[in-house]
């Protein structure tokens, strides 16, 4: 019954209609009226189901200057709970947060009632979902949570967020990433396109190491696709001399863990290989670019 109220849309989980707020010392009025009302800051709690967990200082404060100057463009989202006599967010932390900031005592709100937790995180997410300042984790992990509480699929929940299925499945696709480049999506120090092209090498050393060239190079969208497609690709034999074929079994345990240490040293594939003499052998240092070349050089002319 859940999966059929979500695909008819919002509307048939939350009442459209917004309440206005009542005095911060009174009970909610018995008919809405549709038009935002001023509520003391200080009897509004946070949100206990708030998808979003990092909200950048800087942004903040940006924002609490804008609101000191203009005022609130837009008002927050709030419910009412009669016993405590207080709101809880359900939309609009951040617009709450920097308000706080800019000093002010009290703030626009609309006042919503949803009877659950469940109509309660739909609402949240959504209207969080539809904003443009959600980092890319923020949004995989609420499209996450909306597909496990109310067992839709990515094409049902596209219809409802406004996004293509692939869309959904992109962003999906990032909570594969390990914590540390998720991390570095979360504050901003790659986009979702990095991480998405950062998700085309499967080998996870390889990986790191193209993650780590990105954030010390500076490195495009354009340009991380293509270091990983050459990456899964192959690149063509460098050397004119025999090679001998080899299986990852024959290769010595202490190879490999050379090979590993300098891939994440120089940034790029190594491949160590050794002649029927081990004393003997070919090392082979992959580079993507004369740019990419002028880097290995200046970190083995150290």
């Amino acid at each position: 019954m859940t999966r059929k109220a979500l695909g008819r849309g919002l509307s048939a989980l939350i009442p459209n209609a917004p309440i206005a707020a009542s005095p911060t010392d009174g009970p909610l009025p018995a008919q809405p009226t549709g038009s935002p009302m001023k509520v003391a800051i200080d009897n509004i709690r946070v949100n206990h189901l708030q998808p979003r967990k990092h909200f950048d200082p800087e942004s903040l404060g940006e924002l609490a200057s804008s609101i000191k100057q203009h005022g609130l463009a837009q008002p927050i989202v709030v419910s009412y709970d009669s016993v405590s006599r207080s709101y809880e967010l359900i939309a609009g932390e951040r617009r709450w947060r920097a308000t706080q900031l800019a000093g002010l005592n009290e703030i626009d709100v609309v006042v919503r009632q949803p009877k659950d937790d469940k109509q309660r995180l739909a609402l949240t997410l959504i209207e969080n979902l539809q904003r443009s300042d959600l980092n890319p984790i923020e949004v995989a992990l609420g499209y996450l949570r909306l597909m496990k509480e109310f067992g839709i699929n990515q094409t049902e929940l596209g219809e409802e967020v406004g996004k293509s299925k692939s869309g959904i499945s992109n962003t999906l696709r990032l909570l594969e990433l390990p914590e540390e480049i998720q991390k570095a999506l979360q504050f901003g120090q790659i986009s979702e396109g990095h991480g998405r092209a950062l998700l085309m090498v499967s080998d996870p050393n390889l990986r790191h190491a193209v993650f780590q060239k990105v954030l010390e190079g500076k490195l495009s969208v354009r340009e991380t696709e293509s270091i990983a497609k050459q990456i899964e690709s192959g690149e063509p034999q460098t050397t004119t001399e025999p090679e001998p074929k080899a299986t990852p079994n024959q290769k010595p345990a202490d190879l490999r863990s050379l090979e590993e240490s300098l891939q994440l040293s120089l940034g790029t594939k190594v491949v160590i290989k050794t002649r029927k003499n081990p004393s003997k052998g070919v090392l082979q240092i992959h580079f993507f670019g004369f740019d990419d070349f002028d880097r290995i050089i200046n970190i083995l002319k150290k």
